[in-house]
């Protein structure tokens, strides 16, 4: 076990607010385990989340980076949802055209299963290298084999050698902990290319604080960011901030941002201006957390006791989350459904839930199945509709 995060890995500072705390959570959400014996023993870690009161950062001060086992096993895509696709495909547009990336070259850090930069080049761009130890390259058409390129490994200082038009990051900042250091990397990889566009996208802290979002503060993510910090890092490590923009109904922030060779290029945006807020939501935070598992757990326990059946909808992170928050009343929950035929038969890292396919809702008939991101709340009322399954679905 490392020693405790001291200093902001933002900004170094060490003027530092706790405000979260849950011992032994799953250290990953997204690996899939082949049987329940399996899943219980994952190893698990401490959440203690601390807010940098110079910067706005939010981090995970118990986090250890050696537990960190990303891999083939780790299935995190999402473009099995039609809604998903939709953005992802917009997205891509937007930059390749807004950047003028038509027949250029592209390098995406943390690519996951490949799907995103798939549509870059289905929208103008000319080559692309993905970088991500859990990539499949199997999984992609073949026929843009000859314009894509797969490293199945972490971005590290090996590959700063590689130079692109683009450099694309989506989902994955969250996941590293020494945020500083990396952005650092990748601003010494670009060099004396002042061209570059670099582009990221990640949660928004602000919003889960502000809903109390318990089921989007797991082990894995242990950097947590909001428009105003994520622009100060980026201004930090020698970019100027183009542009900021909250996307996804408020649950994603995207950055768009070039090298710069001036400390902190440019003027802050109106959206950075979010510490007063931040600072306000830590203090419902915890409580609302308590509430929220407290009123599900009730629920839970009714439809139980009435004979009836429970399911959750979504196995990733969330769901992880959502069931570490529950704890022993998780055992009550039937199952995960996920439409990820990848998922279909695993298992859950801690909780041991076994993951099936929608179609299991038509045999089983579950009383209550609790979303666990609401935005897909439409797309799974459709497809239950479509198997002629009557349920109460809630979003968490």
């Amino acid at each position: 076990m490392s020693e405790p995060i001291t200093a902001c890995p933002a900004c170094g500072g060490t003027n530092l607010t706790p405000f979260y705390a849950k011992d032994a959570v799953a250290t990953h959400s997204c690996l899939l385990m082949r049987d329940e014996a399996e899943a219980h023993a994952f190893p698990k870690g401490d959440l203690r989340i601390q807010f940098c009161d110079d910067c706005a950062f939010v981090f995970n001060a118990a986090y250890d980076g050696t537990m960190a086992a990303y891999s083939a096993m780790y299935e995190e895509t999402q473009a099995f949802s039609p809604l998903f696709q939709e953005f992802s495909r917009d997205l891509a547009k937007r930059w390749v055209d807004k950047f003028d990336l038509h027949g250029k070259s592209v390098l995406e850090i943390g690519c996951g299963k490949g799907e995103f930069l798939v549509n870059m080049i289905e929208q103008g761009a000319g080559t692309g290298i993905g970088i991500d130890p859990g990539v499949h390259p199997e999984r992609i058409d073949p026929a843009l084999a000859d314009k894509l390129t797969w490293i199945a490994d972490y971005y590290s200082e090996s590959y700063q050698h590689l130079k692109a038009d683009a450099v694309v990051c989506r989902h994955t900042l969250e996941h590293i902990s020494p945020v500083n250091e990396f952005m650092r990397g990748i601003r010494a990889a670009i060099g004396d290319q002042p061209d570059t566009v670099v582009l990221f996208e990640l949660p928004d802290v602000l919003r889960i604080l502000e809903e109390a979002a318990y089921w989007d503060v797991y082990y894995e993510h242990c950097s947590y960011f909001s428009a105003g910090s994520l622009a100060r890092l980026f201004r930090a490590t020698g970019f100027e901030v183009l542009e900021i923009t909250r996307e996804y109904d408020d649950q994603y922030i995207v950055i768009e941002a070039r090298p710069s060779t001036t400390p902190a290029p440019g003027e802050p945006l109106e959206i950075e201006d979010d510490i007063a807020r931040l600072r306000t939501s830590l203090d419902h935070f915890s409580g609302s957390v308590t509430r929220s598992l407290d009123g599900w757990a009730a629920e839970i326990r009714k439809v139980r006791d009435g004979g009836g059946r429970v399911a959750i909808w979504g196995s990733g992170s969330k769901g992880v989350s959502f069931f570490a928050g529950l704890g022993e009343v998780s055992k009550l929950v039937d199952y995960a459904v996920d439409i990820n035929p990848y998922k279909h038969g695993m298992y859950m890292a801690g909780s041991g839930h076994k993951i099936v396919g929608p179609e299991q809702l038509v045999e089983d008939k579950p009383e209550l199945v609790i979303v666990m991101n609401p935005i897909y709340l439409d797309e799974m009322g459709k497809e239950l509709e479509r198997l002629g399954v009557t349920t109460s679905l809630r979003p968490v």
